[in-house]
């Protein structure tokens, strides 16, 4: 009972819990990572052609093309019914993997995964538009940290189960069935938001906007009085009220209209415009990595002649990855001045984790690499998204995440289409990788050279300022500068 006292008393732990709670069971889905075992082997009979080059393409296509309509209309239902939507196409998604047979059925079933990925941004921005801005940064640590855990559940559970031969990989999509049902049951228990994030900032300015135009309106009266006709006045009038009417019933419109305002002003900053580079860049690679490790796994260890440890090593790896970013917090440094050496070299390391996978034979060596590769992304997307964030407002800041996530999306569309698909090149999964390899190492080169460019300028104007400080007096241009500090050392 005092727990429930304390509960109804803090209004913001109550929302909190029943979203991770919502999260916990959403992602906890044992059979995931074996979702390619399952369609190659006996219970689908795909080949493994099949998965890589006609099934999978289909998430990135569906994702990219309902990732804008649901990032609008997410703030504009507000965001409850959104989760309850993803809710129901989790659902959909194990009844037809355990029900549907045929190509066509797994079609709409990647189809409606990517509709599940889309309104992952009702979960990640719901919490935000029911708690003070004074707990966001808890809820947040919450809210993610309860998906890691729930994935690291969810495949450990599911190693130990298949490497102790207790349940098949039929068994762990209907203990995923369940999971996802408890999922849907939670998201009807959330709190209804009274307000959107985005609408109550544009109502808010378009009631500015209104009291505004209505005062100008009342001094053209005064003018208008003065210098014209009554009649002249009351037509212009009417064409004032006529407008502000029209603003104030088109709420969509205004909405847009904010969103494009915002985004000038996100991208206004040459420096954003970098880490979004990245982060748009490096987050297509990770999603196709993510998307077909699981094809290169079998490729090395076909799951049909070898026991496979694809759970343990999801396990290990998110574990892994949630550490790396925890620790992140706790790293001091000038991110505006190291931030894109780190970016340059950790994609280096990336790189050439990726280029060991595809090399090897050794499934080991691909599962090392992997949690390498995972392990670096995880390190700097926590960085560029908190360097970020600490230059704007949480509203930009989704709607930055938003495009930056559109972004990725469309880059990895083109990947898809030109490498992947079988109506493009068509290419065999190591051929993949080597190519996504390829890409983290020009990423790593941009950004190395980006952040020795950034660190000399740093070194310069630091030179400058001391120079200054030591003589406040004259004014020196850069070579007496130099002879200075030669003379001063």
């Amino acid at each position: 009972m005092d727990c429930w006292k304390t509960v109804r008393e803090k209004k913001w732990v109550y929302p909190t819990l029943v979203l991770c709670t919502y999260g916990f069971f959403a992602t906890m889905k044992p059979a995931e990572p074996f979702l390619t075992p399952y369609l190659v082997g006996p219970y689908k009979n795909f080949t493994i052609d099949q998965v890589t080059n006609r099934l999978f393409p289909i998430w990135t296509y569906s994702f990219l093309a309902l990732l804008i309509p649901v990032f609008l209309f997410t703030d504009y239902l507000r965001y409850k019914p959104v989760i309850i939507i993803q809710g129901v196409a989790l659902m959909i998604n194990y009844i037809l993997l355990l029900f549907a047979d045929g190509m066509m059925a797994m079609h709409y079933l990647q189809f409606n995964n990517g509709l599940v990925s889309a309104t992952e941004v009702a979960y990640y921005s719901y919490i935000y538009s029911v708690v003070n801005a004074e707990h966001y940064q808890k809820v947040t640590s919450y809210c993610r940290s309860i998906t890691l855990t729930a994935y690291t559940v969810g495949s450990t559970m599911a190693q130990l189960l298949v490497s102790l031969d207790i349940v098949s990989y039929f068994d762990l999509n209907a203990i995923s069935l369940g999971s996802v049902t408890v999922a849907l049951v939670t998201s009807f228990l959330l709190p209804m938001p009274r307000q959107s994030i985005f609408f109550q900032n544009s109502d808010k300015s378009s009631n500015d906007s209104t009291k505004s135009n209505i005062s100008n309106g009342r001094i053209n009266f005064k003018k208008n009085m003065q210098g014209s006709s009554e009649k002249s006045f009351f037509s212009e009038q009417k064409w004032l009220t006529h407008w502000l009417n029209i603003k104030e019933k088109n709420t969509f419109l205004k909405m847009i209209l904010q969103l494009w305002s915002d985004f000038k002003n996100c991208y206004s900053s040459r420096n954003l415009l970098y880490w979004s580079f990245w982060w748009a860049i490096a987050t297509c690679g990770y999603y196709q990595i993510f998307n077909y490790v699981q094809v290169l796994w079998d490729h090395i260890a076909p799951s049909k002649n070898v026991s496979v440890y694809n759970g343990g090593v999801e396990a290990l790896t998110t574990l892994t990855g949630a550490i790396t970013s925890f620790g992140v917090g706790y790293i001091t440094l000038d991110w505006a001045v190291w931030g894109e050496l780190f970016l340059g070299i950790f994609s280096g390391v990336s790189s050439a984790a990726l280029f060991v996978m595809d090399t090897t034979n050794n499934i080991w060596v691909c599962y090392v690499g992997y949690m390498i590769f995972k392990a670096s992304y995880m390190l700097l997307i926590t960085i560029t998204t908190f360097h970020i964030a600490s230059n704007l407002c949480m509203e930009r800041y989704a709607l930055l995440f938003g495009v930056n996530n559109c972004m990725a999306l469309i880059l990895q569309t083109i990947l898809t289409i030109v490498v992947v698909d079988s109506s493009g090149l068509g290419l065999d999964i190591v051929t993949q990788f080597l190519i996504y390899g390829s890409l983290y190492a020009l990423i790593a080169g941009i950004f190395l050279l980006k952040g020795v460019y950034t660190f000399i300028q740093h070194r310069l104007r630091s030179q400058r300022r001391n120079l200054k400080e030591d003589f406040p007096s004259i004014t020196l241009d850069l070579p007496t500068q130099q002879m200075c500090m030669s003379t001063k050392l």
